[in-house]
């Protein structure tokens, strides 16, 4: 279908497929801007969540300083898109991984990217020196998680070896606390992560006190946007779903709300027919585990409005469930459906692209370039 389906509703498109309002995008990026602005810090948002170029071409439009790429093939794809302030967020230790990430440096000056390791930094300082190349680093922080980053009280040690390597810049530091981002509690994720963040601004404190470089300061996340702003050494945010939000997110709780997160809608969302409609509860639906990533929160329905609310729950790799109960009736064969993802970031990389309504008239099609990209 792709570029035949402009003009149409979209919800004459085939199932399952993922749609993306433009005008709820373009919003959510205009509220995350508007906010980093007014606290004074930059917004470098995270490529991994929509996978899109284009996207990440509309963030920077509206006034980031740049994206976050998860790995570096992630990183490549921008670039090829001509999106060039690429930090690479995972430690690139490979020889081979090395060799692609100076490509990228060759024609994107400006990409960063993390590590954690004082070989690393070696391996990193003597594959850009063969080649004449000066690569901007973070020294990543392990905010408590255990997956990635030097301990708190290792990092000046390992500032000081980065420093020292001709073929390195060191920029500053990241510290990204992933797993506190979907903590349901406002007040718990306020107190974990300033705490974290805390502990993370002493050591820049540190890199400076000791004649380091630490212009950077990088980190936070959609869940946190509003809370680790207020640690002044912060720099820029790392936030990313807030662009097309899902159910993980909507059912945290939020300054505003307590069980829900509301600054941000849902931009993106998945449609998906009913192929068996044989049972008095339940229909089957099109979209299974090949069409929407399991862990997170459950999908939801938002269309049909009368549908609002019913439950999704997972059928197999090809299938679905959505559950009406005794009471409600069940909808009819090839009824469309509307549903808010589980989790944006997975979801997106099953598919390779993305419809983009206005109006619930799609307008244009998108390709997720960055899709498949885990290396």
């Amino acid at each position: 279908m792709s570029r035949d389906a402009i003009g149409r509703s979209k919800y004459e498109l085939d199932t399952p497929a993922l749609v993306l309002d433009s005008p709820v995008l373009k919003k959510n990026v205009a509220l995350m801007q508007a906010h980093a602005g007014s606290c004074g810090k930059a917004l470098r948002p995270h490529a991994k969540t929509h996978k899109c170029s284009r996207i990440a071409r509309v963030q920077i439009e509206a006034g980031a300083v740049g994206v976050c790429a998860a790995k570096v093939s992630e990183a490549a794809a921008l670039v090829d898109g001509g999106i060039g302030a690429v930090l690479v967020t995972s430690p690139v230790v490979t020889p081979r991984k090395i060799g692609r990430l100076l490509d990228c440096l060759e024609r994107a000056p400006e990409l960063m990217t993390v590590l954690d390791d004082a070989a690393n930094a070696c391996a990193l300082d003597a594959a850009a020196r063969r080649r004449g190349l000066r690569l901007g680093v973070l020294v990543d922080l392990d905010p408590g998680l255990g997956r990635t980053g030097v301990s708190f009280d290792r990092v000046l040690a390992l500032a000081r070896a980065v420093h020292a390597c001709d073929g390195l810049r060191l920029r500053g530091i990241q510290c990204y606390a992933g797993h506190l981002q979907h903590v349901p509690k406002f007040e718990e994720r306020s107190q974990r992560s300033l705490a974290c963040m805390q502990a993370a601004a002493r050591c820049v404190a540190q890199l400076r006190e000791a004649g380091l470089p630490c212009e950077i300061f990088s980190g936070a996340g959609t869940g946190t946007y509003d809370i680790d702003t207020r640690i002044p050494e912060v720099t820029e945010l790392q936030v990313g779903s807030y662009a097309l939000m899902d159910a993980e997110y909507v059912r945290i709780g939020s300054a505003a709300a307590a069980d829900r997160f509301t600054a941000f809608q849902p931009a993106l969302t998945l449609l998906t027919a009913v192929i068996s409609a044989n049972q008095a509860t339940h229909v089957t639906v099109d979209a299974g585990l090949k069409a929407l990533y399991h862990h997170g929160d459950t999908p939801f329905v938002v269309y049909p409005p009368e549908l609002a609310g019913v439950t999704y729950d997972w059928f197999g790799d090809e299938h679905g469930k959505i559950v009406v109960g005794e009471s409600a009736a069940c909808p009819a064969l090839g009824t469309v459906l509307e549903l808010v993802v589980s989790h944006c970031d997975p979801t997106i990389n099953l598919f390779e692209e993305l419809f983009v309504v206005r109006d619930g008239t799609v307008v244009d099609v998108w390709p997720i370039d960055l899709r498949g990209r885990s290396q």
